[in-house]
């Protein structure tokens, strides 16, 4: 076989952000809706910088030392490209759509006149409340230039011609970051901190004001935890949560025009010394954007309403619809319903005793919660393993987990080194005297507000064999290993489970569709991910390439495999699609000599799905289920407007 080349994760991603952007620049995408993927694409590169950025730039360093290129100045080459067609889609595309609705938003530019009292009561009523300077040649012990919070740096001289430097913050996790003001038949759309810059010499009326600049600081998200018990896994995180806006800074995010020495000033004040310097536009944190201000259905997609995955009369209940058939529900082109009455009918159902589900990251205001903690209060047994890692989510579980708790629900923490990712619930009822089981098995979270704009999809069965694995899952997860020993293997005949079979069995079904290629039998393999990174399967799929199996693949973000290489890759393809909602499902077809066998879950194929977390992808075993499974991948295959093939930043990667 052709020596296996793999593409870096890191660049791969950015190329995603890169794609959000071109969605922003589509004329035909609503208005309101392209300002929203610049608030993605903006997001998505914060999230990058507090996740990614510290790693690349710890092995920038070591690579140093031993005369190595790394691809952090990749990285940031690619991210600047990005930054300035970022700006250029506001400038020249964005800002002259919105005066063709009489809209005018002040966009680095000084505030007209005509507004210039409005704006003043803004500041005077509902901003100057909030705002406390910060005089940086001082003592700085008890001041701190927090997480992604953004400031402003006011270059001041006083009557004797000293300079001074005062920092101000710009309160946008209390206030509105934009602001919307009505002069006759125009209305102007203004950034907080330039009402506050509008209005500066309020604050400083003995000085002369040289120059005010927009500043913002990313700091590193990795929270530091040891294993321990339930109080101290809660207490340690609920501590790190809190440091979290705390950590080492990882960039320095400043507006052009800062005089050097100014520069070097907050540099060393805010110990700012090890952060990467990136020159940005006036503005930050425009992952705000998603909050425009802007008003009326022509700026929106049209509505799609959800249709109905299941038809449901007065006189059944789902529960018995569930052994008759399985369901699958596909959001949001289809209503969560299913999946919120699979909870409260158990939440009350008689004949349910017990009910095991995983929580990865749930609404804020959970409803599926909502039930488990009322079948808790009716008497019967719930267990729920809920993940304090989710990243970002942390604080969300760790409130539902106590409330959980305080209902009656046992509730288990996953081990610090191995996070369930798995999304999967387990209902356990009694009838006539026989333990029956219904199941829930999904490639996207238990969560009913991501549901509206994710796509995934929910299996609802009665497959007892499958559901019997899954009961043994739950045994598994309940005695909070960082890794199955000898005596926690389960034989996993219908599952696939990472950290006991998932891997190897994908590599089997692989290998199967090379079998028959090999011997002139019908071979494919079609797969859709958000992210592929991981070497073992991606060097498989390589050697199906060459074996002659056709390998279409469906990759949202991170693709570490180079499709179209010749004598190692020619028969992949890959393709992303990026659109009005969030491609989240993972479905993965196997042609198998036309024997067709379909699998579904929540693992992706990165590292950390592979090798350090509890995933459960399972199978598809209802024929009519199978066959729209494949029709709605075939319908993304097909695409040919919001589908993009890959294109790559930079030759092979090793």
């Amino acid at each position: 076989m052709e020596k296996a080349v793999f593409y870096n994760r890191d660049l791969s991603w950015l190329s995603f952000n890169g794609r959000v952007l071109q969605e922003a620049e589509k004329a035909k995408v609503p208005l309101l809706e392209r300002i929203k993927f610049l608030s993605i694409y903006s997001s998505n590169l914060d999230e990058f910088y507090r996740v990614r950025i510290p790693v690349l730039m710890a092995l920038n360093e070591h690579l140093k030392t031993t005369g190595e290129s790394s691809n952090y100045e990749l990285a940031k080459a690619e991210i600047n490209k990005q930054q300035q067609q970022f700006g250029a889609i506001i400038k020249e595309q964005i800002l002259p759509e919105l005066l063709k609705h009489h809209i005018h938003w002040i966009y680095n530019e000084p505030i007209p006149d005509s507004i210039s009292a409005k704006v003043a009561a803004v500041f005077f009523t509902e901003v100057l409340a909030y705002i406390y300077p910060v005089c940086i040649d001082n003592d700085l012990a008890d001041f701190f230039a927090e997480n992604n919070k953004l400031y402003q740096l006011v270059i001041l001289e006083d009557k004797d011609g000293k300079e001074r430097l005062e920092l101000i913050n710009i309160p946008s996790e209390t206030l509105p970051r934009l602001y919307p003001v009505t002069e006759g038949h125009k209305q102007y759309v203004v950034f907080l901190e330039d009402i506050i810059k509008h209005n500066i010499g309020y604050l400083f009326p003995a000085d002369t004001i040289k120059g005010v600049f927009n500043l913002k600081i990313t700091r590193d998200a990795e929270l530091k935890i040891e294993n321990g018990t339930e109080a101290d896994l809660t207490e340690a995180l609920e501590r790190q949560l809190e440091a979290r806006d705390f950590g080492f800074a990882t960039r320095f995010l400043a507006e052009p025009g800062i005089p050097l020495r100014s520069l070097y000033r907050i540099i060393y004040a805010l110990k700012l010394h090890k952060a990467s310097m990136v020159e940005g536009g006036t503005y930050h944190n425009l992952k705000d954007l998603g909050n425009f201000p802007l008003q009326g259905d022509e700026f929106s997609y049209p509505k799609w309403p959800a249709s109905t995955a299941v038809q449901i009369t007065e006189k059944e209940t789902l529960f018995e619809l569930i052994p008759e058939k399985d369901i699958l529900v596909n959001v949001p082109y289809q209503r969560y319903d299913p999946v919120l009455r699979f909870f409260n009918e158990a939440a009350n159902d008689t004949h349910t005793e017990e009910i095991y589900t995983t929580l990865y990251r749930v609404a804020s205001n959970s409803r599926i919660v909502s039930a488990l903690m009322t079948a808790a209060r009716n008497g019967k047994k719930v267990v729920a393993l809920v993940e304090l890692k989710a990243r970002f989510d942390e604080a969300n579980n760790i409130k539902w987990a106590k409330q959980m708790k305080a209902a009656g629900v046992k509730i288990i923490y996953s081990s610090i080194d191995l996070k369930v990712h798995a999304k999967v619930a387990l209902v356990k009822r009694r009838m006539d005297g026989e333990v029956k089981y219904l199941g829930l098995m999904a490639t996207g979270n238990l969560n009913e507000i991501t549901a509206r704009f994710y796509t995934d999809q929910i299996l609802l069965t009665a497959h007892q064999p499958m559901l019997k694995e899954l009961e043994a899952l739950f045994g598994f997860l309940s005695k909070n290993k960082k890794a199955p020993a000898a005596e926690d293997m389960i034989n996993f005949e219908h599952l696939l489970v990472a950290q006991f079979n998932l891997q190897q069995r994908f590599l089997e079904l692989i290998e199967r569709e090379i079998e028959h290629a090999r011997n002139g039998r019908q071979a494919a393999i079609t797969i859709k991910l958000n992210n592929l990174e991981e070497r073992t399967l991606i060097t498989k799929l390589y050697e199906a390439s060459q074996a002659g199996v056709r390998v279409k693949l469906i990759v949202r973000g991170i693709c570490c495999l180079i499709p179209g290489v010749t004598g190692l890759s020619e028969n992949i393809s890959v393709t992303r699609i990026v659109d009005r909602y969030l491609e989240h499902g993972r479905i993965f077809l196997f042609e198998n000599n036309g024997s067709q066998e379909v699998y579904m879950g929540s693992a992706d194929w990165m590292n950390r799905n592979i090798y350090s977390r509890i995933e459960v992808c399972f199978p598809v075993y209802d024929k009519e289920l199978q066959q729209l499974l494949i029709k709605i991948i075939n319908l993304q295959l097909n695409d040919n407007v919001q589908e993009s093939i890959y294109l790559f930043l930079q030759d092979k990667q090793g």
